[in-house]
């Protein structure tokens, strides 16, 4: 399967090949800064399941459209993190698998059934 997604302007375009490595939210303070929302939805693909084109800019390891300010994604050594609204289509088949950060979680979100809870970071495995 190929996912493509891009900003909001057009201008910087990216696509992932295969399915992800792990799908999650994120509720921490850097993440609702970032994305101006109450939690960031993502994936994480290998890194060599990704490529992009156009010009990026970056701040603190987050990718973003300069012209537009679209949010991105995250690239790692050996990972690609994938915000979802970045994607083209609705990301109906990517489920979430955990939340992270949950201490920070508004009280009016629920917890997602069936899915890892951590307080703050999840352990980098799996």
């Amino acid at each position: 399967m190929i996912r493509q997604g891009g900003c909001l302007c057009g201008a910087a375009r990216y696509e992932v090949r295969g399915e992800p490595l792990r799908v999650g939210l994120c509720h921490c303070a850097d993440c609702r800064k970032e994305s101006g929302s109450s939690f960031v939805s993502f994936a994480n693909w290998p890194r060599e399941a990704f490529s992009y084109s156009g010009e990026i800019a970056t701040y603190s390891g987050r990718s973003f459209c300069p012209k537009c300010g679209a949010r991105l994604f995250c690239l790692q050594e050996t990972t690609a993190e994938i915000r979802f609204g970045s994607l083209d289509d609705a990301p109906t088949l990517l489920v979430p698998q955990f939340e992270i950060w949950i201490k920070r979680r508004e009280p009016w979100l629920h917890a997602l059934p069936g899915t890892g809870q951590y307080e703050e970071d999840r352990p980098t495995t799996g």
